[in-house]
């Protein structure tokens, strides 16, 4: 959820290991590989920052370039200057061969605009590179029936954490019912702890709530509507009912009272968590690297614990299903002048088994087949493997509405969910709202 959204805010999943990195530095780019830029027969590939991935992508980049005797050059931005960045240069001749996307609306409006390769040939060629991903995850850089994308880092998906000591000492076990959300809510409510934290302040924490109970009260066909632009999608009883759902959860205390004041960036929510002044955290998967930076001794002492998010009764969704960020991907600019060169970049160095590797050394979980054994080792291997087999045994994996929306639909989703935790909008009003948007 990464404008303004958490998809690209996340730290790595694993481990956190030498230092949680975060995106470090300026807005300017980080290169790897020859000098300058644009340079004949150079293939310029855009990435996110980020301390410990990029070194991961480097070191990919300089296996590739020694092996391939090609020239690929790494180029790394902050998250909102390079998205403004990109929709410039994509239209322009300085587009790059390669770009991080996150799939869905973000990745559409650049294959509408014809300015990304299609894949699709190449898988047909070459089956075995498709095949090493998880089929849920490429569906997000699948448009139209073609594939535009191939997962570049890790999976994020959102997970119900829960502490431990705090449920210990109410006697009480994590939820696997809607019911059994209820009765925990008025449980530690009685016992004066907020049942959930929740940083209210930015709309993405809320909508991961609105997210999950529509896939299991109505499927992912539900949503698949609005992003569909089918007439009414966002005025369908089941997104009303997860509305419904939502205010009687805060009209209940679920969130306490001061949510509204309570920001994600700066920790509050984590910290109210970690402290035990709340039970629950509904957050995506990165929550736990954020703890590992932020309380550390809450996790390496096994106080924290995870677990799917709850069934609805009567819901027609499969409990399996999860919601969030299916993976960032890379794409190849359909301008680019080793179009080639490109495709054979991704393929050779992207799904290696040395950059895959790489990734999980950092705390990323790619979307790669097969990765148990790996991940049994690897550090915080309870939590990867919880992570990984959440991903890989769920039917769909429903992209953050506000990246699978477009960018306008995604910021009046936001802005309007605010309002609606607020108690500005009621669920019939919301909707409404959200119907109007084109």
């Amino acid at each position: 959820m990464f404008d303004v959204s958490f998809r690209t805010r996340p730290r790595p999943l694993i481990a956190a290991l030498a230092a949680l990195a975060l995106a470090a530095g300026t807005a300017a780019c980080g290169t790897s590989g020859p000098a300058g830029g644009g340079a004949s027969g150079e293939i310029r590939a855009w990435t996110l920052q980020g301390d410990a991935i990029n070194k991961v992508e480097r070191d990919g980049v300089a296996a590739f370039n020694r092996s391939a005797g090609a020239r690929v050059r790494l180029e790394t931005f902050l998250n909102d200057p390079y998205k403004q960045k990109l929709q410039v240069a994509m239209g322009a001749p300085n587009a790059p061969d390669v770009f991080i996307n996150w799939g869905g609306g973000h990745l559409k409006q650049y294959v509408d605009a014809r300015q990304v390769a299609d894949l699709t040939p190449e898988f047909t060629k070459d089956p075995a590179w498709l095949n090493r991903f998880l089929p849920v995850v490429m569906k997000t850089a699948q448009l139209g029936g073609r594939y535009y994308g191939v997962p570049e880092r890790g999976m994020q998906p959102i997970v119900l954490f829960y502490n431990k000591d705090v449920f210990a000492a109410a006697g009480a076990r994590p939820p696997k019912t809607w019911d059994d959300v209820l009765r925990l809510v008025d449980t530690f409510k009685a016992r004066r702890i907020t049942p959930f934290a929740l940083a209210g302040s930015q709309g993405w924490t809320g909508l991961m709530w609105l997210e999950y109970l529509l896939d299991r009260i109505g499927g992912p066909a539900r949503f698949k509507a609005i992003t569909d632009g089918t007439p009414g999608a966002w005025r369908d009883p089941a997104v009303v009912r997860a509305l419904t759902m939502i205010r009687q959860l805060i009209d209940r205390g679920a969130f306490g009272t001061g949510f509204a004041s309570v920001d994600y960036d700066v920790g509050g929510a984590s910290t109210l968590f970690a402290t035990g002044k709340a039970a629950m955290h509904l957050m995506g998967s990165w929550e736990y690297a954020t703890q590992l930076g932020q309380n550390p001794g809450f996790v390496k002492n096994k106080r924290m614990g995870w677990v799917p998010f709850p069934t609805v009764a009567g819901g027609t969704g499969d409990p399996r299903n999860v919601v969030g960020n299916p993976a960032n991907y890379y794409s190849v600019g359909a301008a680019s002048k080793d179009r080639a060169g490109a495709i054979r970049f991704l393929k050779e160095s992207m799904t290696s088994d040395a950059y895959v590797k790489g990734l999980i050394s950092v705390g990323e979980i790619p979307a790669i087949k097969g990765l148990e054994p790996t991940l049994r080792t690897a550090p915080e291997s309870e939590y990867a493997t919880f992570i990984y087999s959440l991903v890989g045994s769920a039917p769909e994996f429903t992209q953050s509405w506000d990246q699978a929306l477009t960018p306008a639909a995604s910021q009046a989703l936001l802005t309007n969910l605010q309002k609606f935790f607020l108690g500005q909008l009621g669920p019939e009003e919301f909707t409404a709202a959200m119907d109007k948007v084109r």
